[in-house]
């Protein structure tokens, strides 16, 4: 049986008709898993057309779109696996057209082939000249989908009558699950009391343009790999289960900074399928961790972890912030849960928008792993700091 959902997101996707076509949402509004199927359908019905669907690396697609792709196809039972080019992300259907996924971090791909259709996701994380290289490489249709996080290219460069607009929001899909629904909507609430959250809600519940202020950490750069010259010197975890993911990052320093590099980050894990996924690359890993999961740290133990408690206290996100504040950092372009969170995590707000000495608690999961390592491994200058 399909597991796929013909949403009202489909629905409405599917009565525009310009040349350009702005998506802006909130989370979980269904943008991608509406485009795709749209553009799939579009390849089978029409022969030979060539498809490109991009966003701002490689790691990005795989968890996103890519993913997206294969289990519509799937789902809809039109997969044919030898019809698929691991190598190149590409799929080519029996009537000759085709499906590519690339990335704008790949200039040779910017200026390369021409095509149809042009599908970029997220294009709020790429620039206005890579989506030009790409436009101008375009014949027919343009699709953008974003969060509307605050004012880009998308809103200052692109409005004039070959563009249509379409917001969409988690009420236009119907195939999320009550739980998702229940959880967003806790935002609403919570933005009677904070100027971070009435501007979370906006964005992300409503789909409308916000504005991201406040934002914790500016004193990173995202690389492409770790070099080989780069000494691993620990890794950092925080636990999860059914709302929450695990997360392990491990650390390198190369050049006197830390390169951040995402290892683990998935929901519903138990702690038998951590430890394979630890062991799974044969490294051998000192792993500092969430102090409240005491159990789950022993256990870890007996499968032949290397793992210590890191410490906590009630000024201890505080510190552990501060010690990553005093140092310039990396972050691989493979941790994309990694990126999305250091972009979002802001400090908190009262109603009047004043500016509070504590971050917004929300999607930092994988910010907690590093900051935990970040605190064990720097224990200095603790100050007026309780972290006991």
């Amino acid at each position: 049986m399909s597991d796929f959902v013909y949403t009202t997101a489909i629905k409405k996707l599917r009565t525009l008709k310009k040349r350009i076509r702005k998506v802006p949402g909130g989370t979980s509004a269904g943008k991608t898993f509406g485009i795709l199927p749209i553009e799939i359908d579009y390849a089978i019905k029409n022969p030979l057309t060539e498809t490109s669907i991009v966003s701002e690396s490689v790691p990005h697609l795989r968890r996103g779109a890519l993913k997206d792709f294969q289990k519509i196809m799937w789902d809809t039972g039109r997969w044919v696996q030898s019809n698929y080019n691991k190598s190149l992300l590409k799929y080519t259907f029996s009537n000759g057209s085709y499906i590519e996924f690339f990335s704008t971090d790949q200039p040779d791909r910017l200026r390369g082939a021409r095509r149809h259709r042009l599908y970029v996701n997220e294009c709020n994380n790429i620039t206005w000249e890579a989506y030009m290289q790409l436009a101008i490489r375009t014949r027919d249709v343009v699709w953008l989908d974003y969060n509307p996080t605050h004012e880009f290219w998308a809103d200052t460069e692109l409005d004039d009558e070959d563009v249509d607009l379409l917001r969409l929001t988690y009420k236009d899909n119907e195939a999320l699950s009550p739980s998702i629904i229940k959880e967003i909507e806790k935002a609403k609430e919570r933005a009677k009391t904070s100027t971070y959250w009435d501007n979370w809600w906006k964005v992300y519940g409503l789909g409308e343009l916000g504005s991201l202020e406040g934002v914790v950490f500016n004193n990173w750069q995202i690389v492409d790999r770790i070099p080989k010259e780069a000494k691993y010197i620990g890794s950092g975890m925080d636990f999860g289960y059914s709302n929450d993911p695990t997360t392990l990052i491990d650390v390198y320093q190369y050049n006197n900074q830390w390169i951040f590099d995402e290892v683990i980050y998935r929901k519903g894990l138990l702690n038998s399928e951590i430890a394979a996924l630890i062991k799974r690359d044969g490294k051998n890993r000192l792993i500092y961790a969430d102090s409240a999961e005491p159990k789950s740290i022993a256990e870890l133990r007996r499968y032949g972890i290397s793992i210590l408690p890191a410490q906590k206290g009630k000024d201890s996100i505080l510190y552990g912030i501060d010690l990553l504040q005093q140092q310039n950092f990396k972050v691989t372009k493979n941790s994309t849960n990694l990126i999305k969170e250091l972009r979002g995590y802001v400090w908190d707000t009262d109603k009047t928008g004043k500016k509070l000495n504590k971050p917004v608690d929300f999607l930092n999961h994988a910010i907690d792993s590093i900051r935990y390592f970040a605190i064990m491994k720097l224990k200095k200058n603790i100050g007026s700091y309780d972290i006991r």
